[in-house]
């Protein structure tokens, strides 16, 4: 009899364990510590997030394979670490550390329960975590829901917010959708292959007997259901209203961090499963990528609430990201080979978290003098708040390409490059007039951080923004939401509510400085990154 006993490579999944124990470590000590000592909790997920750090270390340039079937079946695994595994537990550990950094004073504030909040950050962190070394299409779908999972009800843990449920709801309802859809896709590639493992999927595929309209549609819907979890354009909608009505760390986590895991199931399943057709989901993907940067460009055109415009911001650099995928050839192409646009997606993506933690950083920062959170209030910033102004100027610049953010101006060169090797001149002629379209309101925004602060009146009432539900002030929910449209032209400058400018928590100063650094070290010693890309492509 064939024995069926597995053995487990616990190196390998040491990182995913790691985050799982601590998160129910921290359930567990939230039910015996007094209220006065639950900011203890916050220091033990980042104590936990850090050992999983470390637990990388050993295994660069040393491929891992667990969880696989015995034989005839031998090396179809459905937990593999590579290199390119390593850079994506990487961008997911190290992103949500920052947001544990942001989330600490955002949970005393406003009186989060802070058991509830780590648990369920650490949950969602494990499926990023998991889903960048899953190698079969059952691993990859469970582990991106226990991403979005407990991410529905961080957007709604502030149970006083009405506008948070409502956001949640919306998250909710979408997610379901892409599930069902993707479901369905693998059903039917399973139906045709017989195989779940990504490897028996690619060879399965390259039967020419096989019904090549059944697999084409199996293809088609897996990726839209994946594409719901990027945001792609049209399946965006549920994107800027629930960054909007969630915590601000929440906000930041959903944009790099579930971002991330939604990405790295993208480029596993058309890299590693899908690679035979690519000329099926190679244009589907370029499609999606010129309507996703350039409906999100012109929309962020029109924003004017700073987390609103982040939400569309980020968007449009979903669309970027997909560009060196849709530019992918056929397997041995030496034009643009799929495993060099997956690493370039992964460059892409890296440069674009620290970026965008950063500037959800600052605008934690702002809030807790403006809580409206309009570009209006970052009016004179470089004055009032020297150190934030600068980093947020940073950030700014890198995401628009612009020196002295020369990390973000070479993660963007890097991505045009590969649409002009991939033979897509068409879809780099979009990128290019799409970041043109973004150094507009990039720079509105850096404009306002170094213009004059303005005088604000004391005995003046708070002016609900143009559009507001009637009754809301500009630093009230309803009044942050309809702060994202157009405001009226006048002589006179809302400035909102005023308040002293208060103390800012370490934990947030440590965000902002964190990135501040990385930042700057990768824009100074951007060879860092092109260096990481080559040892990637060479370890697997």
């Amino acid at each position: 009899m064939r024995s069926v006993v597995q053995s487990i490579d616990y190196a390998a999944i040491a990182p995913a364990v790691i985050v799982a124990l601590t998160a129910f470590v921290v359930l567990v000590a939230d039910l015996f510590l007094p209220p006065p000592r639950k900011h203890l909790l916050g220091w033990l997920a980042g104590l936990g997030l850090v050992a999983a750090l470390v637990s990388l270390l050993p295994l660069w340039d040393s491929p891992r394979q667990t969880f696989c079937l015995p034989a005839p079946n031998a090396g179809l695994c459905s937990y593999e670490v590579t290199n390119l595994t390593l850079i994506l537990q990487l961008l997911a550990l190290g992103g949500a550390f920052v947001v544990v950094l942001m989330s600490a004073p955002t949970i005393e504030e406003r009186q989060l329960p802070a058991g509830e909040y780590w648990f369920l950050l650490l949950c969602s962190v494990t499926g990023a975590v998991t889903i960048a070394a899953g190698r079969d299409l059952i691993t990859l779908l469970v582990a991106l829901e226990l991403v979005s999972l407990p991410a529905f009800a961080l957007v709604a843990i502030d149970r006083a917010d009405r506008w948070a449920s409502e956001g949640a709801v919306k998250f909710f309802l979408t997610s379901v959708v892409s599930v069902a859809v993707t479901l369905y896709g693998i059903s039917l590639l399973y139906g045709v292959t017989g195989s779940v493992h990504l490897a028996g999927v690619a060879a399965a595929l390259t039967d020419a007997t096989l019904q090549p309209p059944v697999v084409s549609l199996g293809v088609v819907l897996t990726l839209i259901g994946f594409a719901f979890k990027v945001a792609a354009v049209p399946f965006h909608g549920w994107l800027p209203d629930t960054y909007v009505a969630a915590p601000i760390p929440v906000a930041a986590y959903l944009s790099v961090v579930s971002k991330a895991a939604g990405f790295a199931g993208l480029l596993l399943i058309v890299g590693l499963g899908f690679a035979p057709y690519v000329t099926v989901w190679g244009p589907l993907l370029a499609v999606f990528a010129a309507l996703t940067m350039t409906l999100a460009n012109l929309v962020a055109l029109r924003q004017r609430h700073a987390v609103r415009l982040l939400a569309w911001s980020s968007i449009a650099h979903s669309g970027y990201a997909m560009v060196p995928l849709a530019a992918a050839l056929a397997p041995g192409s030496a034009e643009l080979p799929i495993g060099d646009a997956l690493l370039v997606t992964v460059t892409y993506l890296l440069v674009y978290g620290v970026m965008n933690l950063g500037a959800f950083a600052v605008v934690a920062v702002v809030a807790r003098d403006r809580p409206a959170n309009r570009l209006l209030d970052y009016r004179g910033l470089i004055r009032t708040r020297p150190w934030a102004g600068v980093a947020l100027a940073f950030f700014l610049a890198c995401l628009a390409g612009l020196p002295p953010g020369l990390i973000g101006l070479f993660a963007k060169v890097v991505v045009f490059g590969s649409a002009v090797d991939g033979g897509v001149g068409w879809l780099a002629i979009v990128m290019a007039v799409n970041t043109v379209i973004a150094l507009y309101y990039y720079l509105v925004w850096a404009a306002q951080i170094f213009a004059p602060a303005p005088v604000p009146t004391m005995a003046e009432p708070v002016a609900a923004p143009v559009g507001a539900p009637l009754g809301a002030s500009a630093g009230g929910p309803a009044g942050a939401l309809a702060a994202s449209g157009p405001t009226a032209s006048s002589s006179v400058i809302d400035v909102g509510p005023v308040r002293a400018t208060s103390a800012v928590p370490l934990g947030l100063g440590l965000a902002v400085g964190l990135t501040l650094l990385v930042g700057v070290i990768l824009s100074a010693l951007p060879q860092i990154v092109l260096q990481v890309l080559v040892n990637a492509t060479a370890g697997g």
